[in-house]
């Protein structure tokens, strides 16, 4: 569920010296309840009209209440691109302020994003974007293999390699983490109550992991000419992770693809949206969840989810790890909207769907997991399916909004 805002202004003037415009946004949904976390509401900043100046500062209230909010710069120009908050009711209004500086209200980040370069004397200092040429292998000289991030539920990460494989850590307290642990818990860590790495992916799809179809399986994003990712954005209301795959062998053609991977505060949920250069063809890409263990259970429907339960060894490199971290029960989830999904698969390590229905430049899904170690959280095939349910009914509500 996403509010997607297309404004006017209703007012342009100047406060103390600093040039703003302010405007209503009234939002709701048919759905009984939005899924837990709040509905993201997104303002394009180019289409409020009227608009004669570099945004650097905004304000958002709802009855009179603050609402804590954020400006991204998508394309990586230097410039405010959309405003970003949550909706946490079915019917709100907000009203907004656009400004020419800087406003004075920080609000505590509940998301977390960093890419860390590893070197020799463990500084590990941060970058926000790394490109390669296809052939390049920097998954070692990248401190957790590429961007994680998180929400105060759930990590991520996605590695920096020719398999772009998303990897999840697993919270027992509802907190943010990476800064502490950067997705490698010690042990010493451990007995203090931080997650872990929970997932051991292997040759799946894992949790949601975009790979090329080769018409029988999924495959990895080997014939890249480069590839790149950087962290669009970290807070303090969501964070976005872009991964670019720049002249990506498609059969007997060439494209580009751009994936953006959208995490908010409060959710344990990522939207994906792909965008192709030119015309992905029918079918050309894949994604599912992997089948954990040895004893998992799934379901796979053609209405385009793919879930499943099971326990694993998390870690699987070495004895000495698996006494470390032993078996952990996870549930994962992917969502395929009707307009993205093409074909179900079922298959002896994943449930999949094919990508794309019809030739295309984009394509969107949604992908989440749970760890049974969180306290607050779900402890079971039927809880975990339960809330599949209702998060695809939140997926799919109708949305409305109005300007006023």
């Amino acid at each position: 569920m996403r509010f997607v805002a297309l404004c006017m202004v209703l007012s342009s003037n100047t406060i103390a010296g600093a040039q703003v415009v302010s405007f209503f946004v009234d939002v709701s949904c048919t759905a009984q309840t939005l899924v837990v976390g709040g509905a993201p509401v997104v303002v394009p900043l180019g289409d409020v009209g009227g608009l004669s100046f570099d945004v650097l500062g905004a304000r958002v209230s709802c009855e009179g209440e603050p609402v804590a909010c954020q400006l991204d710069d998508m394309d990586g120009d230097g410039f405010a691109d959309e405003l970003v908050f949550l909706a946490q009711d079915t019917a709100q209004s907000f009203a907004i302020t656009l400004m020419a500086e800087p406003g004075d209200t920080v609000f505590p980040s509940r998301v977390h994003a960093d890419m860390m370069l590893s070197d020799k004397k463990g500084k590990f200092p941060l970058i926000t974007a790394l490109e390669t040429p296809g052939g390049s292998y920097v998954y070692s000289d990248l401190h957790h293999h590429g961007p994680a991030f998180e929400s105060e539920l759930v990590a991520y990460r996605i590695y920096f390699d020719h398999r772009q494989n998303i990897d999840i850590y697993g919270k027992r307290q509802r907190r943010l983490e990476l800064s502490d642990t950067h997705f490698y818990t010690t042990a010493e860590q451990m007995a203090l109550g931080y997650g872990n790495d929970v997932l051991w992916a292997g040759s799946s799809v894992g949790c949601g992991t975009l790979k090329l179809w080769d018409g029988q399986a999924p495959a990895n994003w080997h014939q890249v000419d480069r590839r790149a990712e950087r962290i669009v954005s970290a807070g303090p209301v969501r964070t976005v992770v872009e991964v670019e795959d720049i002249g990506v062998v498609l059969g007997q053609a060439r494209n580009t693809l751009r994936a953006r991977y959208s995490l908010y505060a409060g959710h344990r949920d990522v939207q994906v949206q792909i965008e192709a250069a030119r015309p992905l063809p029918a079918e050309a890409l894949c994604t599912g969840v992997q089948k954990v263990g040895a004893n998992a259970v799934h379901v796979l429907r053609p209405d385009g989810m793919a879930a499943s339960w099971g326990s694993d060894y998390p870690e699987q490199s070495s004895q000495a790890n698996k006494e470390l971290f032993p078996p952990e029960a996870v549930g994962l989830a992917v969502y395929v909207p009707e307009g993205s999904r093409a074909t179900p698969h079922d298959a002896p390590l994943n449930a999949l769907f094919t990508l794309g229905p019809q030739p295309t430049q984009g394509l969107s899904y949604h992908l989440a997991f749970c760890a049974d170690k969180e306290a607050d959280g779900f402890h079971s095939a039927q809880e975990w399916f339960a809330w599949v349910e209702e998060w695809k009914t939140a997926i799919d509500s109708p949305l409305h909004m109005r300007i006023r």
